[in-house]
């Protein structure tokens, strides 16, 4: 839609609406009054989330003038933005707020002025951590400046300050590329420092970083080989088991660290066994109530490789957990779940019994008759059949052929 057709955007939420703002404290793109004034090479002045958002959907253009920019630079209008302040002063007692000014992102130049003094300075590494828990968009910029690579050396090769330092910076980055990985894996030294770490640091915040750089790690790795040496490393599965059951670790930074690594790890079937034997599926089952819908759901999506790979957990409490996440959670979590509790009745039928005193039956003929995925509604119908066999004298249940499994996937 052009600029100029656009309805003044609702303020309510901003300033109350018997309260008239003036025209060029609007930004042109959202009508929205400005937080954070840039102006772009035109000369336009745009808030910056606004004007951000319009140029990462792939416009190369200045919204208003339509011109063409060669320069994507955003330069802080800060008179406009001490007045726009100002006025929200000006008409506090109209229900107004004040606009905190914000903080600017890093600049590139000055993350790698502060990269290149890395290695040998502990105050950089501090400016540069400090720079990373203001933004996304400051994260984002020390990835493009290679931050990841510097920091990995700082970890490995460093002081002990500057490595614990490095560690907590490398784990709140996005990611990391494949030879910095690749630069860790085929190191057994580096691997069996990451798990000491992970297992003996007496700073929990140090044990939790560690389990996050583990899964970054396991994530870019290149092959199934390279996940299959971090898990047969010794004290990783240990570790990150540890650090899932820690009583005092319920922030869920810490729980997602922990999650994500098991789940990365065990799409290995090498790495299933050995996690199994470190009781990562009790661990697991503990703590689903605890996570959220994202984190639940790799959460049962790793007990669910795990339980196909004969992990042994104490039924009745699992499923309890499991019957609860069923139709509480979402579809994924539905649908491994689901496969979670299939593949511990199929093991057990004490397990079956723990199951249907559970409410298992119920959940199961709503996931059937439910919008739920294809995978889902079919390990459904054959944990009914199971249980079906298991129960011949339930006749309401048992002798009902209206859920029968048909076509099911082995």
């Amino acid at each position: 839609m052009p600029i100029s057709s656009r309805k003044p955007a609702d303020l309510s939420r901003l300033v109350p609406q018997a309260v008239h703002v003036p025209h060029h404290f609007r930004c042109p793109i959202s009508l929205d009054l400005m937080r954070d004034p840039v102006t772009v090479a035109t000369g336009q002045t745009y808030d910056r989330s606004s004007i951000e958002s319009w140029f990462g959907t792939g416009n190369s253009t200045c919204p208003v003038t339509n011109s063409t920019l060669r320069d994507f630079s955003l330069t802080p209008n800060h008179n406009l933005r001490r007045l726009i302040q100002d006025w929200c002063v000006s008409h506090r007692s109209l229900g107004v707020e004040r606009i905190p000014t914000p903080k600017q992102p890093a600049d590139p130049a000055s993350v790698s002025v502060l990269l290149s003094q890395a290695p040998s300075s502990a105050p950089a590494l501090r400016a540069l951590r400090a720079l990373a828990r203001e933004s996304d968009k400051n994260r984002a910029t020390m990835s493009a400046r290679g931050a990841q690579r510097v920091l990995v050396e700082i970890l490995f090769r460093g002081a002990r300050e500057s490595a614990l330092e490095a560690l907590a910076l490398l784990a709140c980055l996005p990611g990391m590329g494949e030879p910095e990985c690749a630069s860790v894996v085929e190191s057994p030294q580096r691997l069996a420092l990451l798990s000491e770490l992970l297992n003996g640091h007496d700073s929990l915040d140090v044990r939790v970083d560690a389990a996050a750089l583990l899964e970054m790690v396991s994530s870019g790795a290149r092959s199934a080989e390279q996940r299959a040496l971090i898990g047969s490393t010794d004290g990783v599965f240990e570790g990150l088991v540890a650090v899932l059951k820690d009583p005092s670790l319920r922030c869920p930074r810490s729980l997602k660290a922990a999650v994500k690594a098991l789940f990365s790890l065990c799409l290995v079937k090498q790495n299933r066994a050995r996690a199994a034997r470190a009781g990562a599926a009790e661990a697991v089952v503990e703590r689903v109530a605890d996570l959220e819908r994202g984190d639940a759901e790799r959460a049962l999506a790793t007990l669910e490789l795990l339980l196909r790979a004969r992990a042994h957990i104490e039924g009745a409490r699992a499923a309890r957990t499991l019957v609860k996440a069923m139709m509480k959670v979402s579809g994924r979590a539905t649908e491994h779940a689901t496969g979670a509790l299939l593949s511990m009745c199929a093991a057990s039928e004490s397990a079956q019994e723990e199951a249907v005193a559970a409410g298992v039956v119920t959940q199961l003929l709503l996931v059937v008759q439910s919008d739920c995925t294809g995978r889902a509604k079919r390990k459904a119908q054959a944990l009914l059949k199971l249980l079906r066999r298991a129960w011949p004298d339930n006749d309401s249940f048992a002798n009902s052929d209206d859920f029968a499994p048909t076509g099911l996937e082995e």
